[in-house]
């Protein structure tokens, strides 16, 4: 596997097309190749943005997340939510590199990256392209942060272990490899958190992807997910005293 992050100009809120930065910047695209965006510059082209006083980031994060741990309940004040099925702080707001405003996630991830896959593979003439949208993301028992897939779009975004044998013959059980965050940290790893200027990262070679001809379906979508009940952590997970937040059962 080859990445390589993408440099472009400082992205800031006079930008208002994504696939004009992606125009400008992103080189010959080849067949069988994933193109990884960070959220921010998403959601700093759409405008969904907050002038930082203007409002709480902690409000904030509670009217965006479906459900949300109020600051009080950890030692560093920070809220910790969850956003289109992931577990997130601050439902993904950030202001590093946000020119003195608060930028929220992409209005719509999925839609996103369907846009941009489409517009790349027709731009480069391309069968099989994948794209992810990505951001980054703190880990429980674990210090630092890593990539986590918010979007994706052009492949198959688990690739299944069960009933395959070990080593040994064994059949696998319950594994599966997930993809989309894989890659993503991958990604995320390389393009940086500073002052890199590498918003963007081209994946190349790439033998264990499955893809796909269609953007990703609602039910599809819904498989990469698992709901608190069912997850393996669910005893921690609900008994957390979770509030909902503004964007729940919508």
């Amino acid at each position: 596997m080859k990445v390589t992050a993408i440099k472009t100009h400082k992205i800031t809120t006079e930008d208002k097309d994504i696939l004009a930065i992606l125009d400008q910047y992103v080189p010959k695209i080849e067949e069988n190749s994933i193109v990884a965006v960070t959220s921010k510059i998403i959601a700093i082209t759409e405008g969904n943005v907050v002038k930082a006083g203007e409002i709480n980031k902690e409000d904030l994060a509670e009217q965006e997340s479906e459900y949300y741990l109020p600051k009080e309940t950890n030692k560093y004040g920070f809220t910790l939510s969850i956003k289109n099925g992931t577990f997130i702080a601050s439902a993904g707001i950030d202001e590093s590199n946000g020119n003195g405003f608060l930028i929220l996630w992409p209005k719509d991830p999925w839609k996103s990256a369907a846009t941009i896959r489409d517009h790349l593979r027709k731009k480069f003439n391309l069968k099989n392209l994948g794209v992810i949208i990505t951001d980054s993301k703190t880990t429980p028992l674990r210090w630092g942060v890593t990539g986590v897939g918010i979007a994706y779009a052009g492949f198959s975004p688990l690739n299944s272990y069960i009933n395959s044998p070990d080593v040994f013959g064994r059949p696998l059980q319950v594994t599966k490899v997930n993809i989309v965050d894989a890659l993503a940290a991958a990604t995320v790893l390389l393009m940086g958190e500073g002052a890199e200027q590498t918003p963007l990262a081209l994946v190349e070679d790439l033998p264990f992807i499955q893809w796909q001809e269609e953007n990703p379906t609602q039910e599809e979508i819904d498989k990469l997910n698992i709901t608190l009940e069912e997850d393996v952590y669910s005893a921690m997970l609900t008994a957390a005293p979770w509030k909902k937040g503004g964007k729940a059962n919508r």
